[in-house]
Order: C-alpha cells, then structure tokens, then sequence
C-alpha cells in the first residue's frame, strides 16, 4: 500500500475518531468525570494500538516498535505537559463545564504547531546531519535541568512569555466570559479569559514540541518516515483532553514522575550523542520508557501512601 493511501486511512481514522470522541463520548459543556475520562483515554490508547498494528501490517516489526516507541515517549512527556495545563486552567479559574470545549481548541490548535515543527525538523535532519548532536546536547541538558528542578520552581503563568505576549499586544478584559470567548465592548472585540487559555495552550505547546520533536528523531532517525513521526505525535496530543480529565485529581500523586521523564531525555540525548559509534537498538529505548516512566509512577504511589501511614507516635 503506498504512503499517500496509509495518510488517507490516517486522517479518516482521525477524523471518525474526533467525531466519535466529540459526539458521542462527550456532550457540550459536560463535566467529564473521572470514570468517562477512563473510558475516553481507553478509547484513544486503543486507537493508537491498532494503528501500530497496521504499521506492523503494512511496513513490518521495526517500524512497528519505532512507531510505539515514539508514541509512549510523546505519551509520557504529554503527562508532564497536563500538570501545566492543570496551573493554568487554575490561574484563569476556568469553570469546570468548559473544560473540555477548551482543551479540544487548544489541543487542535497544538497539533497544527507540531505539523510545523515535524517538517521543519525533518528538513533540517535531511539537510544537515550535524543537528542531530545538537538535538541531543539540548535534551541533555534539559533533562539535567528537569531532573534537577525543585519544587519552587513550577510553573507561574503570570510569569510565562505566552501570557505576557497576549497582556501586551492582544485586547483582554478580565470580564466573566459566561462561555464567551469574545466580548464586543464600545465597538471593539475582546478575548475573553477561555480565549486566552487556548491559545495559552497552543503555544505552551510550541515549548514542549522543542523538546519531543528532537526526541522523537532519536527514536525514527529517518526524516523521510514522517507518517511514523507525525501519527504517533498526533495521537499522544489527542489523548491528552481525556488524560487531563483523568489525571487532574491525581497530579500530586506523582511527585516522581518529572524525574522520570528527565531521565528518559537524558537518556535520548546521550543516544543521539553516540549513535555514529554506538546504535541503540530502538527495543531498548521502548524499555527504558516504559521503565522509568511507569518506574516513577509506581515510586510516587508508594511513598505518597508510605508518608500517609501513620507512624507509632501517631497511634499513641
């Protein structure tokens, strides 16, 4: 089957989904409980896998665990991204009913950057194979920076480059939007706070695709495999809207989880570094994922319910 057909399936696989997700799992101005939050990121995880079955199908077991492989690292770095997104719906005091209608926009909106920034990075790769070590240095050191990060340090949206660009150049009214996004006072259009938080959204995603999209080439090397690179992108960011829903009580939970995804980019970066002496198999990199990201899942549970116990001078 040639590439043109396998995209044609892809984006009528997309399209069906999204519309399956938006009418049939989800009603406008719903509050998606945690247990329809389930169903829905069952529903997209399995999607994502039965595509990886295709590719199997179609292209054979290495670009099989390529496509998984990079799937489960934007997967995981998507988690990270949901704790951010929690802040900001927070700062804005987003009321709960419009959560969903905001996530989707964002995310849509996120997805057209990522479109973006896989062909640009793909034609850089293509053009000067050099990047690649420059690609690694960066994730080495943002892994370094993450893993190293303190808890002071979270993110503040008042403080974030998106919103001051929206402050400065943008017409916002800080009036209760009532579902608006737009607001017409004296003649003129305002954004509305929900406005703000979608493109907040879309273009904190710019920050998070500079980090993955380099990631994901240490994973599938070749820029010309681009349906690889640009389906497993697009199914971790369109997973995201039910993995905020089902992650956002638990947030706290996973206190561990950020070293965990610094280590797993320390670990890509060091791949990129030596891959013209040494090649990792990508096996290995779908093991170190799944290892330090479900390893510092299952860490964080237990010492959140170990520091919960309470201790002998307690039960005196």
């Amino acid at each position: 089957m040639s590439d043109s057909i396998i995209y044609l399936i892809f984006s009528a696989v997309i399209i069906v989904a999204l519309i399956f997700d938006l009418g049939l799992l989800s009603k406008k101005d719903e509050i998606i409980s945690t247990k329809k939050a389930l169903f829905q990121t069952i529903f997209w995880v399995s999607l994502s896998l039965g595509f990886c079955a295709f590719i199997w199908y179609e292209h054979g077991r290495e670009d099989a665990i390529q496509y998984i492989s990079a799937y489960l690292l934007e997967w995981s770095l998507s988690i990270d991204n949901i704790f951010v997104f929690i802040i900001i719906f927070t700062f804005f005091k987003v009321k709960p009913n419009n959560f969903s209608r905001v996530l989707l926009l964002g995310i849509l909106m996120a997805i057209v950057f990522r479109i973006v920034f896989i062909a640009l990075g793909s034609e850089l790769v293509a053009r000067f194979s050099w990047i690649m070590y420059v690609f690694g240095a960066f994730l080495l050191f943002t892994g370094f920076k993450m893993f190293v990060a303190k808890d002071d340090d979270e993110f503040n949206p008042e403080e974030n480059w998106a919103f001051k660009l929206m402050t400065k150049y943008l017409r916002t009214t800080n009036e209760e939007p009532n579902n608006r996004f737009f607001i017409k006072n004296n003649g003129k259009t305002y954004l509305t706070k929900l406005a703000m938080v979608v493109i907040m959204l879309g273009l904190i995603d710019i920050v998070f695709a500079i980090d993955s999209i380099p990631a994901v080439f240490s994973i599938i090397p070749d820029p010309n495999d681009k349906l690889l690179i640009y389906s497993s992108n697009i199914f971790a960011v369109l997973g995201l809207r039910s993995l905020f829903f089902l992650l956002r009580g638990a947030a706290e939970k996973f206190s561990y989880l950020q070293q965990g995804i610094a280590v797993v980019l320390l670990f890509i970066g060091a791949k990129m570094m030596i891959a013209d002496f040494y090649h990792v198999p990508v096996w290995i990199s779908l093991l170190m994922i799944v290892f330090c990201i479900g390893g510092s899942m299952i860490l964080s549970v237990y010492f959140q319910r170990k520091s919960s116990l309470p201790t002998t001078t307690d039960r005196k």
